[in-house]
């Protein structure tokens, strides 16, 4: 059976395990094959709902904050994860501020002695809090002005935990004017 799927890439490997034909009952592998083929066909019809589900959440999306999704890094997921944030709390929507507090990323003073720093906040909503870190993670991985901006503050002595909360910061701030004048 391993001879069978080995070497062959995911989808491939499971369009395989679909097609197989057990035949009668006999034997370990007769039952081997009636198992992959049965879970390969619920995994491609669970598959095909995800893929039908996915383009009615595209067009949801898309239709109501087409800016947001529209900015570096900004997919439908984390556009989504933003909208369900902001329209759970309207209340707390008042200022910019108060929605980086809401997504955990509104910086606080965490200075002792001589050292000046701040942490994040880490109340809010934890979902948000990690859209913002994917959208974050995209733009330093794929997005050439923030890969500039890492470089520049790299070199000033920021770590990359620093540099993450800026930037996070920053998305959340852009992500709040999108929100509000698509509201």
């Amino acid at each position: 059976m391993r001879e069978l799927v080995r070497g062959l890439a995911g989808k491939k490997r499971i369009r395989v395990c679909a097609a197989l034909r057990p035949g009668t009952m006999s034997d370990p592998a007769t039952a081997t094959k009636l198992a992959l083929r049965s879970l390969a066909r619920r995994w491609l019809a669970l598959q095909a709902e995800i893929d039908d589900l996915d383009s009615h959440l595209a067009a949801l999306v898309t239709a109501t904050a087409p800016d947001l999704v529209a900015l570096p890094g900004v997919g439908v997921d984390t556009a989504g994860q933003l909208l369900v944030t902001a329209g759970d709390n309207p209340h707390r929507l008042h200022s910019e501020t108060a929605f980086a507090r809401l997504c955990g990323v509104a910086p606080i003073p965490a200075s002792s002695g001589r050292t000046d720093r701040h942490r994040l906040h880490r109340g809010g909503d934890r979902d948000a809090n990690r859209a913002l870190w994917r959208i974050t993670l995209v733009r330093m991985r794929c997005h050439q002005p923030t890969k500039d901006y890492v470089t520049r503050r790299i070199s000033e002595g920021k770590t990359k935990t620093e540099i993450m909360h800026c930037l996070k910061r920053y998305i959340a701030r852009d992500a709040y004017r999108l929100l509000t004048n698509s509201a």
